[in-house]
């Protein structure tokens, strides 16, 4: 028998999924999702970045009601339906004393950090994680796709999380590199599966997918793209999202 849009439930990244990095999505590919995909299936998106820079690339407040779920920050906030249905505190998490050292140690190791481009906006503090960037997230389109090919050479995120893994082996974070020019710092547990358990509470989906770009280890989709609640699919591109969502549809 086949499954009904009540059993499968489809979980959406954001960048390298559903959009090119940090860029709007494709009005095609959204017709796509709203008119092909979601009459079939349960469909919600789950992201590592705030709610507002999920507006600016899904193309603004409408996701809140063309998706089921919308799971900003890892799903640390949650809206269903539209609604904001929960949210939880990484300041209240970790208390100020702890917050502040780490900060004051990032904008230390920062500040001695030699790398070809800098700019503004090395740490963006959102409600459930840390945002941290070396180059800055001021930066333009060009040098941000200019850091990311230095970075894959020089590996300066991946260095200065294993800096901060030394430094805070008393804190329970975790650190993951996501996008092109930063990585995420929240508590443990605080990766993308924490949207499992709100989006399965009250539901019978027989299914749940998982499509995203980051998914090798310490790629920020890794966890929940390897969770055994989940059948996780790796995508390179928003057209192979689409091309894999026509397979498994049958559009």
């Amino acid at each position: 028998m086949a499954l009904s849009r009540e059993d499968i439930l489809l979980l959406f990244d954001v960048d390298g999924t559903l959009t090119k990095p940090r860029v709007a999505i494709d009005d095609e590919f959204k017709q796509f999702l709203y008119n092909e995909v979601r009459p079939r299936a349960t469909i919600g998106v789950v992201g590592g970045s705030d709610l507002e820079k999920m507006f600016e690339q899904l193309n603004g407040r409408e996701i809140l009601e063309k998706f089921d779920y919308v799971y900003p920050e890892n799903g640390l906030l949650q809206y269903e339906k539209g609604a904001e249905v929960g949210r939880v505190s990484i300041a209240v998490h970790l208390g100020e004393e702890v917050l502040q050292r780490f900060i004051n140690f990032v904008l230390h190791y920062l500040s001695e950090l030699n790398i070809p481009v800098k700019r503004g906006t090395f740490i963006e503090f959102r409600n459930g994680m840390l945002n941290v960037s070396p180059i800055g997230r001021n930066c333009s389109a060009e040098e941000r796709k200019e850091f990311f090919e230095y970075d894959k050479t020089n590996h300066i995120r991946q260095q200065m999380i294993d800096v901060l893994r030394k430094e805070f082996r008393d804190v329970d974070l975790t650190y993951s590199i996501g996008g092109q020019i930063s990585f995420d710092v929240f508590p443990n547990g605080w990766d993308k599966t924490y949207c499992l358990k709100h989006a399965t509470k009250g539901t019978s989906f027989k299914e749940i997918h998982f499509f995203g770009d980051k998914t090798d280890p310490g790629g920020n989709d890794y966890e929940i793209f390897m969770d055994s609640r989940t059948i996780g699919h790796k995508v390179t591109s928003p057209e192979d999202t689409k091309r894999q969502l026509k397979e498994l549809l049958n559009i």
